[in-house]
């Protein structure tokens, strides 16, 4: 048991990380807007303090000890010109305190930093970013230039603390007196702020921000005699346990804002009843824009779980799946014990029913929303498909409803729906085709495109990481298969006289295809006349189980040892660069010439498959070599 502080002890002086006085500069001197979001945010970080005492008294009673009041205090002292909002849930102890408010958004304060300088003065920029980065705490300094906090832990034999800061150049940590658990944050408002002092000032705020908190909030009033009496200035209830008829347009978005601390409305929601076997209300919103983190392991799933409106916890996994993460709401359940644990969770058969009703109304709010605001749904796809194309290679229970809200980039351009392809497909075609690639500029004048554009075939572009994984598990949408364009056995419509013209000019290739294979043959596993080519003299195409370059280079990047699979190398026969290559190895097949041109040709069709190439100063020395020749050539002509 932890023994009280002595009063006499020294505080402690501390600084900031060297990013966080910039994070602090930020907020101070770029948000000059919408300054009363500070009320918000700090009353919302009171919530989260009262809803982890709420949760850990159910298995630690002696943390609310013989006090179980848990509320909101608000305090305005207009003489001293401070505003003060108190709590009464867990508190914090002083590695708390250094660690919360010594740091701020911890590893992504540097990407914070980046993405604050990059918004420049745009106000709404700079509000979603504050959002994004959880620097909540740090708003206070929109309206105060200097702030105390005094905070005791919950439980017996803790002692409280204080941290100071004007948010210059650091803080100090040191004992305090306080005798109640909770935290009390006061704030000397900067001398152009003392509005929010005002009594109906801060009731408007309380009304518009957290009227749906569902502990209540009261002020600190004096009647006419002086005598103090605490008022309770907000509902106090769950916003999601009402009725829909009964919630505005702004209700919702400010339970969003409250949730997410994200500072823009959400893009889209849903508000659901789940009645039977299974009883819970669901409240779940997609954001209108990405956080940093999105691809963080680490990262939150956004979905908090309540049981008969006692809050269990701000990161139930159990309940969304990864591919799904970027969703948030509230889940309240009627159904789980209310000490419910994660091992409990885990093993939980009401809890798979409620993720797949979950998964199923956020699943059904993207197909609403792709089908009444396209434009809108394009917005979302662009800050979040690559994470829902990950159900396609991670989920097969939900692959084929995946696949139906999936986009990609095509040549028909911009982005399509899988069945949109299949609108357009012509008569003949068999396939659904893609490419793999970097981007769509580096795809758009790929020779593996040749044939395929010839007979008025769409290609897809599959840019993403994710996607080749997507791709092999969806394998087949609406009975019609998904096709590489890079594949070897790339089936085309071909008629029988196609095909026994391509056996002729293979045979006729023959020694040229013989001599080719002798000079790669440590870098590709055969040689053929290619069906797909049109305009280009060569390239590299995928035997069954081969990784695309794009794909290698990501996994290299990753540090993963991917072995480079040899692949197949089709020549053009029509085209006039191979018909001379094959002059010139029928009168010399083994000279340096033609050893050259060959080397020369493979590495070029090494460069458009987005392969690196293994001398790049050799390549440079024959191809001017060559360009020498031709010129030479060109002036005895």
């Amino acid at each position: 048991m932890t023994e009280p502080a002595s009063p006499a002890e020294t505080p402690v002086r501390h600084t900031f990380q060297a990013d966080v006085s910039q994070v602090l500069r930020l907020v101070i001197h770029s948000l000059y807007s919408h300054k009363e979001i500070f009320l918000r945010e700090l009353v919302s970080n009171a919530s989260d303090a009262l809803d982890k005492l709420r949760f850990r008294s159910l298995t630690e009673s002696e943390l609310l000890g013989s006090d179980p009041t848990l509320e909101v205090r608000i305090r305005a002292d207009k003489d001293a010109g401070t505003l003060t909002i108190e709590d009464t849930g867990v508190g914090m102890t002083e590695e708390d305190l250094v660690k919360n408010l010594g740091t701020v958004a911890h590893s992504g304060t540097r990407a914070f930093l980046e993405k604050m300088e990059a918004a420049g003065g745009d106000a709404k920029k700079d509000l979603a970013l504050i959002g994004q980065f959880g620097v909540g705490f740090y708003s206070a300094y929109l309206v105060a230039d200097r702030v105390e906090v005094t905070t005791r832990a919950a439980g017996p034999g803790q002692r409280a603390v204080r941290w100071e800061s004007d948010a210059v150049s650091g803080f100090t940590v040191g004992p305090a007196q306080r005798a109640q658990r909770g935290t009390e944050i006061v704030l000397h408002l900067k001398s152009d702020q003392k509005q929010f002092l005002e009594e109906w000032t801060l009731k408007d705020l309380v009304s518009r921000y957290s009227d749906y908190v569902a502990y209540p909030i009261k002020i600190e009033k004096k009647d006419k005699d002086g005598k103090l009496s605490l008022d309770q200035i907000n509902r106090a209830s769950a916003l999601w346990q009402r009725p829909k008829s009964e919630i505005t347009d702004a209700q919702y978005d400010d339970l969003y804002k409250h949730l997410t601390h994200d500072f823009e409305p959400p893009l889209a929601r849903t508000h659901f009843r789940v009645e039977g076997t299974q009883e819970f209300v669901g409240l779940l919103y997609v954001p209108k824009r990405a956080p940093f983190d999105l691809f963080d392991s680490q990262k939150r799933r956004g979905i908090r779980l309540f049981v008969k409106r006692v809050f269990i916890m701000d990161d139930c996994e159990e309940i969304l799946p990864p591919w799904l993460r970027f969703v948030r709401g509230v889940v309240d359940s009627d159904d789980l014990p209310l000490n419910v644990s994660r091992e409990l969770l885990q093993d939980s058969s009401a809890l798979r029913a409620i993720k797949k009703q979950v998964v199923k109304k956020s699943l059904d709010l993207l197909d609403e929303l792709a089908k009444d605001q396209p434009d809108a749904y394009v917005d979302f796809w662009k800050s979040f498909g690559v994470v829902l194309k990950e159900g396609l290679a991670g989920d097969a229970e939900y692959k084929d409803r995946v696949a139906a809200l999936v986009r990609f980039d095509s040549t028909h351009g911009g982005l399509t729906s899988l069945a949109d392809y299949l609108s357009r497909m012509k008569e003949k075609q068999e396939a659904i085709y893609y490419i793999y690639g970097e981007s769509r500029k580096a795809l758009e004048g790929s020779p593996y495109l040749e044939a395929l554009s010839a007979r008025g075939y769409e290609v897809l572009f599959l840019t993403d990481p994710v996607d080749e994984w997507a791709a092999d598990s969806l394998h087949e949408f609406q009975g019609k298969k998904l096709v590489s364009a890079m594949r070897a056995d790339l089936p085309l419509d071909a008629t029988d006289e196609e095909k026994r013209e391509k056996e002729r000019l293979g045979e006729a290739l023959k020694p040229l295809r013989e001599r080719i294979q002798k000079v790669l043959d440590a870098h590709v596993r055969d040689v053929t006349v290619s069906d797909r080519l049109t305009d280009s003299p060569c390239c590299l195409v995928l035997t069954a189980g081969s990784t695309p370059a794009f794909m290698e280079r990501l996994l290299r990047d990753r540090g993963r040892g991917v072995p480079h699979a040899k692949r197949v190398l089709e020549i053009n026969p029509t085209h006039p660069l191979i018909q001379r290559l094959n002059a010139v190895v029928e009168k010399e097949p083994e000279s340096d010439r033609a050893r050259d041109w060959i080397e020369t040709l493979y590495d070029q069709a090494l460069l458009t498959e987005g392969s690196p190439i293994e001398d790049p100063a050799r390549f440079a020395r024959r191809v001017a070599q060559l360009l020498t020749d031709a010129a030479t050539h060109a002036s005895q002509a």
